[in-house]
């Protein structure tokens, strides 16, 4: 027996020993470093305390203090629904979602949220279309709707039902396939600028423009080749409808620049609301508290980058740099760096502020568990500048091809060659902050961007409106010239087609001695139009301008329209225009060419035969032409259509050769006109 029993005793120690053994030899189960399972647990945690979580990395675009409003559109759906607000890079879908219904233990519908919109969601023991109300939501609003319109509208499709929100789903997808990107609800800076710039242009281009173009463009169409003449006299206009343009440009000012801030009424550039202080220090007073009870901090938001090992590891770690001669504290935050967040991914204002909420000194060391990037900081430590921790390899701040591909991007292999570095730099008796990475200037307590006017757009009459007057009057300018330029290339085209009058220089050696009726017509008509062009409204005519102007009014009172007219009275038309044209312009002849009046003014008078076969003389004026050859004035000698007799026999214009004043007499009497 005792043989027996001694050998069963050293049996069950062998046994004893042999397990302990293999229990110390065998590592405990340990999650994957990147396993999103303590993730998805915090968040449930949360999920169970309020069916709404907003996280507090997102103040610029998804303030925590909107948790109400998206619970207020959360109780819409008519079944339980549990809303995540996360950063897009720290959460995965679906996957996430089942781990925390699964975390959970509620059914329900679980929808998941971005800075940007709603990206997924999924009913568990619920009836709702959540993929169809995914769909509409991310196809019928523009990127820059906003997470909270985005939910708005998700929520409203979930409330129409299955079958609608299938048809509605299939309509968003085709018009999306069909038309593209929805336009943006928002715009930006520079399209501010822009429409600041349109509206400086329209407050002086287009005044500027109405008083140069209004008043050319009027008086190039009344002296325009075959413009129309009126039978009545103009009439001189008052002195108010000289200004009635200008104030009518004044008044267009005034009203583009009232208009403009209506038209131009967006005020921000994008749809996240104003966060408030408490928004803004949310997550930093989360690190800070999370530090002030132990040195690694890692962010329960995002997924896991340091195992239990890991952190036993660097936690030893920095203990050892504490206490070693010259050492300090050591703060490791693994928190994301996000443009939405409110240092706006700007890793020195993180580290500053959470040392400045922390009041402790020491090295700080800020890494990005979704991104990888690791970035130290010092405060309060004499560390040498130009130690192995300053001079960190590239593999080590940033990681290389193999961190990339890693779920956790190595950062716990990372930090122990980090803090490796560290060990081996030496202490100095005085903090050299010249090639040291510190925080900006300290007498900003929070030097951040401005995070609450960081969307307002620049009012409308602000920055780039002041230039913009300038071009505006330069382009009312270039207009002006441009209508001018068209305008007078347009006026060639006209006088192709409607002559100009002759010159008076011209008229001896051009005018005819036996016109057509037809030639007799357009003469008439141009003279016409060219005579009212220069008389204007009569302001600078005299009183011969004036009589002659009358009288030629009283034989063509319908204007240009001289079709009716008989050829005595068209070439009384031709030569009491001229004659009014002439008076316009300071000419003081008052006798025409008594052998063709339509010669113009004579020089002088002489004894002339006006015909071939006799021999008696007549005292008529002459112009130079027929004066300098006198055989040649019976051919000269002016002969109406359509039977060819001399002009003079005709009981009107019997008094042509004896001046303007007397001819236009005639008119007067033949129209019974004092």
């Amino acid at each position: 027996m005792g043989t027996t029993g001694t050998t069963g005793a050293r049996l069950l120690t062998t046994l004893a020993f042999l397990f302990t053994l293999f229990a110390t030899a065998t590592p405990p189960a340990q999650a994957s470093p990147s396993s999103p399972d303590t993730q998805a647990a915090y968040l449930a945690e949360q999920l169970r305390t309020d069916p709404v979580y907003v996280t507090d990395q997102l103040p610029r675009e998804s303030p925590k203090s909107t948790t109400p409003a998206f619970a207020t559109l959360a109780k819409r759906t008519g079944v339980p629904t549990y809303v995540l607000v996360l950063p897009g890079e720290a959460a995965a879908g679906e996957a996430l979602l089942g781990t925390v219904h699964d975390r959970l233990g509620e059914d329900g519908l679980y929808v998941l949220i971005d800075d940007s919109s709603v990206t997924d969601a999924t009913a568990y023991g619920v009836t709702a279309p959540a993929d169809d109300a995914v769909t509409v939501a991310q196809y019928e609003l523009p990127f820059d709707a906003g997470p909270l319109r985005s939910f708005e509208r998700f929520v409203d499709v979930i409330t129409e039902g299955g079958e609608k929100a299938a048809a509605r789903a299939k309509a968003a997808r085709e018009k999306y396939d069909a038309d593209g990107e929805p336009a943006d609800m928002y715009i930006g800076p520079s399209d501010r600028d822009n429409q600041s710039f349109l509206t400086g242009m329209a407050i002086t281009g287009v005044p500027l423009a109405m008083l140069l173009l209004i008043p050319y463009v009027r008086r190039w169409w009344r002296r325009r080749p075959g413009a129309p003449v009126s039978p009545n006299k103009p009439r001189t206009h008052r002195r108010w409808h000289r200004r009635l343009l200008p104030a009518a440009a004044l008044a267009t000012a005034a009203a583009l620049a009232a208009t403009a801030p209506h038209v131009f009424d967006q005020t921000t550039s994008s749809a996240s609301p104003r966060p408030r202080a408490i928004d803004l220090n949310a997550r930093l007073d989360r690190v800070a508290e999370g530090l002030s009870q132990d040195p690694i901090y890692q962010d329960p938001e995002s997924p896991r980058a340091l195992n239990k090992t890991r952190l036993a590891q660097l936690r030893s770690r920095i203990a050892r740099f504490e206490s070693s001669t010259g050492g300090g504290p050591v703060f490791m935050a693994l928190v994301p760096q996000l443009y939405e967040d409110e240092s706006g991914s700007d890793e020195d204002y993180f580290a500053y502020a959470v040392h400045d909420k922390l009041g402790k000194d020491g090295v700080y060391i800020v890494a990005d568990p979704l991104d990888g990037y690791i970035h130290t900081f010092t405060y309060g430590l004499d560390l040498d500048s130009y130690g192995p921790f300053y001079d960190l390899p590239e593999s080590v701040t940033y990681g290389d091809e193999k961190s990339d591909q890693a779920d956790d991007h190595l950062l716990g292999e990372r930090l122990t060659t980090l803090m490796t570095a560290l060990d081996k730099t030496e202490r100095t008796d005085t903090t050299d902050t010249t090639d040291t990475p510190t925080a900006p200037d300290p007498d900003d307590a929070y030097p951040f961007t401005d995070p609450i006017t960081e969307d307002d757009l620049n009012p409308l009459f602000y920055g780039d409106f002041w230039p913009g007057l300038i071009i505006g009057a330069l382009a009312a300018g270039a207009l002006f010239a441009l209508v001018a330029a068209a305008l007078g290339i347009a006026r060639k085209s006209l006088l192709r087609r409607n002559p100009e009058p002759l010159q008076a220089s011209d008229l001896p050696t051009k005018s005819p001695a036996m016109p057509t009726t037809a030639y007799l017509r357009d003469t008439a008509r141009a003279e016409l139009q060219s005579m009212a062009r220069d008389f204007g409204t009569g302001e600078k005519a005299d009183t011969r301008a004036r009589n002659r102007y009358d009288a030629t009014r009283l034989l063509a009172q319908q204007g240009e329209n001289v079709d009716g007219l008989p050829p005595s009275t068209l070439t009384a038309v031709i030569i009491l225009a001229r004659a009014t044209r002439a008076a316009l312009a300071g000419d003081d002849s008052t006798l025409c060419c008594g052998v063709n009046p339509l010669h113009g003014p004579a020089k002088t008078s002489r004894h002339v035969r006006t015909s071939s076969v006799e021999s008696r003389r007549r005292m008529l004026p002459v112009c130079e032409v027929c004066l300098d050859d006198p055989h040649e004035i019976p051919a000269r000698l002016l002969k109406l259509p359509p039977n060819g007799r001399p002009y003079y026999e005709d009981e009107l214009l019997s008094e042509a050769p004896k001046g303007f004043t007397k001819l236009a007499r005639k008119v007067r009497e033949a129209a019974h006109v004092p």
